[in-house]
């Protein structure tokens, strides 16, 4: 109901501008109709020889206006000042024309000779003052002003009275732009809905606990937090964690963006901060949480011109002062979210003001299984559905990729008809996020796909025969996104990675590459994206992690974010130019151990190659048929094999 009326209103204001409109291009279409036509004094002269001027004005000496007689009857007499010229009634035309004369004495003989030649009554006038008055510009535009006045003034009025509708954030822009949710909002959800992030939850819920009975943490002398931050990479649901504090509170919850601050207007911002903390003071106890608080909460004085207004910075400082300024039983929490906490500012992040940094990590192998519980209840499922398979698969990803598989399983099983989604139905949707859309009708010559199939084949060759690559999961040579083949593996989730873990890893990157080099005596392009991951880790290992015996044990990595890399180097030129050599040395080493390892397969490397080709996508017991059994280290083994169960406490 709320929303349609508010679209009447809306209606309604268009419907009063089109009028408004309409009235505006009246009164320029006037103008322009009334204004003199342009002539040359030839022009005028012959004009006048016909004796149809009434008079001529000069002004300024310089430019002359022309007015002409309009013939309305053969009445004879003389009304009001009009004139009857021989024995016919004539009345004033408005102005019609206007020149320019250069020497006035020139022009105004010549044009008594013409009276005297035509025997004319044509009256001559001169005006060197200004003739508009205010008088006359009321006149001329005051209908106009005044109907603009009346439609504002109305404007306004029905804006007041509804108060809303397009403008009214004229009156409100200093307010802020906080939606309030209370006990008697209908927030369904809470912490039974936030599968995973179990040390997360148990913060903010405590942060709930500390609002509902703040006397059992105060009795003994301790103060309430005045603020918590949450940090995570995009998606792991620190926004979904503040819903459900929304949900479990039951007390007023303030929520907003970091961009909500911000405005084109000096002043705005810090406006908006006072007027939110003024409304929280007042629905105390009560929660304000800030999503995205990176866009107010940068490190101040990084990019600002000397002598210039920053607004966000006005804007953050105001917000420093609010949250130190509160009194230590208003029991006001703020809670806020980023993941860009290496750029926030350091007065933001000290005690006193977010008191509580919890990190909210993408979901191990447990909480993945419960995230996928979750997300399937509302599915209708096959019995071949493994949610322990599906949790295994899918390393490193958020919870909101995972719902985005559930709901993509489901699209894809509609899509071919079925009443229920099966496993296949799970794996495409895996599939689809991570690669992109199956192109199975782009055209690939034969060739072409045969040095594909070989690509492949040389990754899951080396992959297979390295200790410490990731296990492989399918091989495809079928076109998804920008990727005309592509092999699958499932990552060893590790907290700590060794040197060798990362130069196999680099060995089986360089495997695709090894193996047309082999077979076809040639290389081609098609290893642009293997060669950018292994520059990238190759540079990681001698830069950042210290694992290289010549740069030693040093790290140019900069936690903070304060210094750009690509700009400021934090090495010389010398020191550049060794880890350009120790790079190219590691990635050559990797590229030739590669090269060596599928030679001495390369008969089976040509056997899971025309297996590809044949079948276009061959699965890992494909593989183990022609190369036998992998040996994997203890981890993954375990992890392959045996799901790991939660550990009772």
């Amino acid at each position: 109901m709320t929303n349609k009326k508010a679209r009447n209103r809306n209606n309604f204001f268009w419907i009063y501008a089109a009028i408004f409109s309409i009235f505006l291009g009246i009164f320029f279409f006037k103008s322009s109709f009334s204004r003199p036509k342009k002539i040359d004094q030839d022009t005028f002269f012959e004009i006048l020889s016909r004796g149809e001027v009434q008079k001529i004005v000069v002004k300024h000496k310089e430019i002359v206006y022309v007015y002409l007689k309009r013939n309305l009857s053969s009445i004879n007499g003389i009304k009001n000042g009009q004139h009857i010229i021989n024995g016919r009634y004539f009345i004033s035309q408005p102005l019609q024309y206007e020149f320019e004369i250069g020497d006035l004495q020139f022009f105004q003989k010549k044009f008594e000779k013409f009276k005297e030649k035509y025997n004319l009554d044509t009256l001559i006038e001169f005006k060197n003052q200004q003739e508009y008055t205010l008088t006359k510009f009321f006149l001329d535009y005051g209908i106009f002003f005044i109907l603009l006045i009346i439609f504002w003034i109305f404007l306004f009025k029905r804006i007041g009275s509804t108060g809303g509708g397009p403008g009214s954030q004229i009156f409100n822009i200093g307010k802020s732009r906080a939606k309030l949710f209370n006990e008697n909002d209908d927030v369904k959800t809470t912490f039974k809905d936030v599968a995973g992030l179990e040390g997360a939850k148990e913060e903010v819920q405590e942060i709930v606990e500390f609002l509902k009975s703040p006397q059992k943490y105060t009795k003994l002398g301790g103060k309430i937090p005045k603020g918590a931050l949450l940090i995570g990479q995009p998606g792991t649901g620190k926004t979904l964690l503040a819903k459900a504090v929304a949900g479990e509170a039951k007390v007023p919850f303030f929520s907003l963006s970091g961009s909500d601050f911000v405005e084109m207007f000096v002043g705005v911002g810090a406006s908006r901060v006072r007027d939110l903390f003024e409304k929280a003071k007042e629905k105390s106890p009560c929660i304000i949480f800030i999503d995205e608080i990176d866009a107010i909460g940068r490190t101040r004085g990084k990019s600002s011109i000397a002598g210039s207004n920053d607004e966000r910075e006005n804007t953050l400082n105001q917000l420093l002062t609010e949250m130190d300024g509160f009194d230590t039983y208003t029991n006001v929490i703020v809670l806020a979210a980023t993941n860009r906490s290496d750029i926030l500012d350091n007065a933001l992040l000290r005690p006193g003001r977010f008191d509580r940094t919890i990190l909210v990590d993408p979901p191990e192998l447990n909480e993945r299984k419960e995230i996928f519980d979750v997300h399937l209840k509302n599915l209708i499922l096959s019995d071949d559905v493994d949610v322990d398979f599906l949790a295994k698969q899918t390393p490193g990803f958020s919870g909101a990729d995972i719902a985005n598989i559930c709901n993509e399983s489901a699209l894809i099983a509609a899509r071919k008809d079925r009443n229920e989604i099966n496993h296949e139905d799970f794996l495409d949707a895996i599939d689809r996020i991570i690669g992109g859309l199956e192109k199975k009708n782009k055209v690939i010559k034969p060739e072409e796909k045969k040095r594909i199939a070989y690509h492949e084949a040389g990754h899951a060759t080396v992959s297979w025969l390295l200790k410490y690559a990731s296990p492989l999961v399918k091989i495809t040579i079928v076109p998804r996104g920008r990727s005309l083949g592509s092999a699958w593996y499932l990552p060893e989730e590790r907290q700590l990675t060794t040197l060798d873990q990362m130069k196999d890893e680099i060995c089986a990157l360089l495997g695709g590459r090894s193996a047309e080099e082999i077979i076809f005596r040639s290389i081609s392009t098609g290893a642009l994206n293997d060669l950018e991951r292994v520059t990238k880790q190759a540079q990681s290992m001698v830069v950042i992690f210290g694992l290289n015996k010549k740069i030693g044990n040093i790290s140019y990595y900069d936690s903070t974010g304060q210094n750009d890399f690509f700009f400021s180097k934090p090495y010389s030129e010398k020191t550049a130019q060794i880890i350009d050599e120790e790079i190219s040395k590691i990635i050559s080493e990797q590229y030739e151990r590669s090269k060596k390892i599928l030679k001495n397969n390369e008969i089976k490397l040509s056997m899971l190659a025309n297996e590809l080709l044949e079948k276009e996508v061959i699965f890992r017991e494909d593989v183990k048929k022609i190369f036998g059994e992998r040996t994997f280290p203890d981890e993954v083994e375990n992890m392959l094999n045996n799901p790991i169960e939660p550990i009772s406490s």
